[in-house]
């Protein structure tokens, strides 16, 4: 009857008729606009098929629709309001137009269908969902709001608080819990779900089930009684408060499906249409969606060097303390067995009593079994010598942060390995290039900087070595890939990537301090601008000795820029004993109190020490102390892809927001610098200019800027 590249139609029995997608240049199915093109063709066809009696809407993926295609949005996303609309509007016409086929249609949901492919089996008469399916609309993680009738048809179907429930959270919802609700009709078991379909469909065709009434269902508007709309009312207030200022579609969403659900059909899906145009037009959905882009294309790059390497089947990990046990339970759990040796039986019990601790907390949490866990603790062997060594793929040392010791160990364990293992360092700030003077083959040599806590943190640094070879990173980027990370590849530069953009950050902080300004003030303002904590409550948590240790690398590696011009606040803190939350004591005291609940308080003793060593107080507006913040840690974000320590900017914004927490919505610093516009940006870096070196434009910007060429095109 029809085929296209994504969608074809294939006449059935009886004058039923099977539209199949299957998109023949993905794995998956997406609505992109060839997709949407093929089906707006095959719906005017089925529009003038006399004998047709009813629809089956399929999938040949292992998914129904993952969702609108992403990579068209921000081309979609520039066009004019009026355009953009009329596009929208294009899709609801088209769903509408298969709504009203004068026939009974049934989707038949397998594996996935988010986003615009849940919104177009909402259009279906009938949903069929296989029981492990999940459906959704998770537009709200991108900024935007489901923008082809979601809004609309999900709550006239479910009702407003479930359907914002869905909404809000984006989280896609298992099958059982749809048909409970009433978005899906039925759930039948995966290799049924082609047979049943067809069954529901014919019965629809003979009248036994009502199409037209189950349709109407999810055009009719909502009550509109007086104790129906004071129960909305409470509804919005409830919900208005758990939102996020900083993300303002889930706020759009909440008074979108408030002002349109008692709205005729079409009237509200106009409603829809104004609202997404106006979200795709922000800051926050630019920022949001060139994360989604930035994600994919690491996980690509990420992909091709693991294509390249030979599996890592065995590991091991030197170091039994927090990150050598964290990189243990790490690669244990995700399915490659580990060696963990350190020399006390001490710290060999405590990286096992710490690997259970993670694993009991999962089963807790209904996400693991007891045979789960002993499986896991099973892949870790804790040891006291090199016994094993020989069959290791992959050696991660991850002993004391200090260059001596690591040269050590590293030569010491290179002797008991195979000629083709990889060893890896877990370092934060030592040179790779240093470290790689230690081993007989630095080739086979190259970084691996987890962060910490190590089961949380989803970023690891691959630091290559001036030696490293291709077949090296390419294995250590394939382990990380396999422990569930996403490995960044970075070049050797003291602090690599995220430390290195990170400790001018800090150091803007210093230059605060020591104008005066109250770090608690600064903390609030820079949550407040979108960090999950601020510098000060950051430090303490990242221990004001491992502080003091980096910034002295980063002094070291780049003395014009990083230096300081007297000595650092960090600093007069660790010499009074001060670690941070090692020891309860740092910028602010921690404790129990009497009820047994935690506290954190500024530290008045810290507040008079840093008095005695500030100069007269300047009076700053937030934005001012925003700005000294961030110029800092942007222009180094610069420095890092002029001087080539990654390839792109995607891989330094990516670095900030999975390595920092730097505040997604606002999308890395590069992202961030596009934002402002690169001569607002330069603007502000003219007015700190009396700052010092970290606050100078690269020649590379100024090019850049006289070129108007952002960071993303």
């Amino acid at each position: 009857m029809y085929a296209g590249q994504t969608i074809r139609l294939n006449a059935l029995d009886e004058g039923l008729v099977e539209l199949v997608l299957d998109n023949q240049d993905q794995s998956v199915n997406t609505l992109n606009d060839q997709t949407l093109a093929e089906l707006a063709e095959a719906v005017e066809l089925l529009q003038n098929q006399d004998q047709l009696r009813g629809l089956l809407i399929s999938s040949a993926k292992p998914a129904f629709v993952v969702g609108a295609d992403i990579t068209e949005f921000q081309r979609n996303f520039s066009l004019s309001d009026s355009e953009l609309k009329a596009w929208v509007m294009r899709t609801h016409q088209l769903f509408c137009a298969l709504e009203e086929l004068p026939c009974p249609t049934v989707a038949a949901i397998n594996g996935m269908a988010l986003g615009g492919g849940f919104e177009l089996a909402l259009a279906a008469d009938f949903r069929l969902a296989a029981t492990d399916s999940k459906v959704g609309l998770p537009e709200v993680n991108l900024g935007i709001c489901p923008g082809w009738g979601g809004t609309v048809r999900l709550s006239r179907l479910i009702g407003a608080e479930a359907a914002l429930e869905w909404m809000l959270s984006g989280k896609p919802q298992k099958a059982l819990k749809a048909q409970q609700l009433g978005a899906v009709d039925r759930v039948v078991g995966s290799a049924e779900l082609r047979s049943e379909a067809l069954q529901l469909l014919q019965d629809a065709v003979s009248g036994e089930a009502s199409y037209t009434d189950n349709g109407a269902r999810k055009q009719q508007p909502l009550a509109d009684s007086f104790s129906a709309r004071n129960e909305r009312t409470e509804l919005l207030n409830r919900l208005s408060t758990k939102l996020d200022p900083n993300y303002p579609a889930a706020g759009a969403i909440l008074e979108l499906v408030m002002s349109h659900a008692t709205l005729p059909f079409q009237q509200a899906l106009e409603l829809e249409a104004d609202c997404i145009v106006t979200l795709a037009k922000s800051a926050v959905a630019a920022s949001l969606i060139g994360l989604f882009m930035n994600d994919q294309l690491l996980k690509k790059t990420s992909k091709r060097w693991s294509q390249q390497a030979a599996p890592v089947k065995q590991a091991a990990v030197l170091g039994a303390g927090i990150m050598g046990g964290g990189v243990a339970f790490q690669s244990a759990s995700t399915g490659t067995p580990i060696l963990m040796k350190d020399i006390r039986d001490e710290a060999l019990a405590l990286g096992g009593k710490t690997a259970a601790k993670l694993l009991d907390r999962q089963i807790e949490k209904g996400r693991l079994s007891e045979q789960g866990k002993a499986q896991v603790m099973d892949a870790i062997k804790p040891t006291l010598d090199y016994s094993g060594f020989g069959e290791v793929d992959l050696v991660v040392e991850a002993v004391v942060e200090n260059e001596a010791i690591k040269a050590s160990v590293l030569a010491e364990v290179e002797r008991e390995l195979s000629a083709d293992a990889v060893l890896a360092s877990n370092t934060s700030t030592i040179s790779i290039d240093s470290l790689a003077e230690s081993v007989q083959r630095p080739e086979q040599f190259c970084g691996m900087h987890f962060f910490n806590p190590v089961h949380l943190m989803p970023l690891v640094e691959v630091i290559r070595g001036r030696q490293s070879s291709d077949a090296t990173i390419a294995r250590t980027v394939a382990y990380a890939s396999a422990m569930g990370k996403m490995p960044i590849v970075v070049n050797d530069c003291p602090g690599f990537l995220v430390n290195r953009i990170l400790f001018p950050y800090f150091n803007g902080f210093n230059r605060l301090l020591m104008d005066g300004v109250d770090f608690q003030r600064i903390d609030r303002v820079m949550e407040q601008f979108g960090w999950p904590m601020g510098p000060a409550y950051l430090a303490d948590v990242i221990g004001l000795d491992t502080m003091v240790h980096a910034d002295n690398v980063m002094q070291v590696g780049f003395p014009q820029r990083m230096g300081h011009d007297a000595e650092p606040i960090i600093e007069a803190l660790l010499a009074n004993e001060r670690l941070g939350q090692k020891n309860g004591r740092g910028f602010y005291d921690y404790g129990v109190d009497d009820h047994g609940r935690r506290f954190k308080e500024p530290s008045g003793q810290v507040r008079e020490l840093i008095a005695e060593r500030a100069g007269e107080v300047v009076e700053l507006t937030d934005q001012q102390i925003i700005d000294r913040m961030m110029i800092p840690m942007c222009l180094e974000a610069v420095r890092c892809l002029e001087d080539g320590i990654v390839e792109t900017a995607a891989e330094v914004d990516m670095g900030l927001i999975l390595g920092l927490g730097f505040p997604r919505f606002r999308g890395g610093a590069l992202r961030y610098i596009d934002t402002l516009g690169l001569d607002e940006f330069a603007a502000r870096v003219e007015a700190n200019a009396a700052q010092g070196e970290l606050y100078r434009l690269t020649e590379g910007f100024k090019v850049r800027q006289a070129e108007q060429r952002p960071f993303y095109g």
